[in-house]
């Protein structure tokens, strides 16, 4: 039996990105649920929150419950132990905030049942380590999925 060299796999080859997740979702990443704090929080209640859950990243909500951006809790921790940040501070001095939607930077919507190469692509299109998983209409914010949950995800399922 003769095989194609174009179509026959080789160790080189990087196997596509459906092939990868072999259909999976978002959903399959069980994620826990996201914890988001508002703008007014105060930074001694974001660290304990970090802490307790064990997060880089806590997305901020404006008066609104609308999300706003986040906050990047290694380099938040890092400031307070240096002093230059007091506990009693308000994050809103301290967030990354998201761009505004526009035709150069749409929103990508990240829920549930996107699929995992979805995820993945929009991690190198937007050149980030995180995305904020939401309901289709982006009213609330589901859980919080990084580059490492894929990596995860990949090794467990061999």
């Amino acid at each position: 039996m003769m095989l194609d060299k174009e179509t026959t796999p080789t160790a080189n080859t990087k196997p596509n990105l459906a092939a990868k997740y072999r259909g999976a979702c978002v959903e399959d990443l069980q994620l826990p649920p996201a914890f988001c704090l508002s703008e007014d929080a105060r930074i001694s209640h974001a660290l304990e929150a970090a802490y307790e859950r064990e997060f880089d990243q806590l997305p901020i909500l404006n008066d609104r419950r609308k999300p706003i951006g986040y906050l990047h809790v290694p380099s938040l921790k890092q400031k307070f132990e240096a002093g230059s940040i007091k506990e009693d501070h308000p994050v809103s001095k301290h967030i990354t905030h998201f761009p505004l939607a526009s035709r150069s930077h749409p929103y990508t919507i990240i829920q549930p049942l996107t699929p995992l190469e979805e995820l993945e692509i929009f991690f190198i299109n937007a050149g980030v380590d995180f995305a904020l998983v939401t309901d289709a209409e982006r009213k609330f914010i589901l859980a919080v999925a990084t580059k490492d949950d894929l990596e995860t995800f990949v090794k467990r399922r061999g």
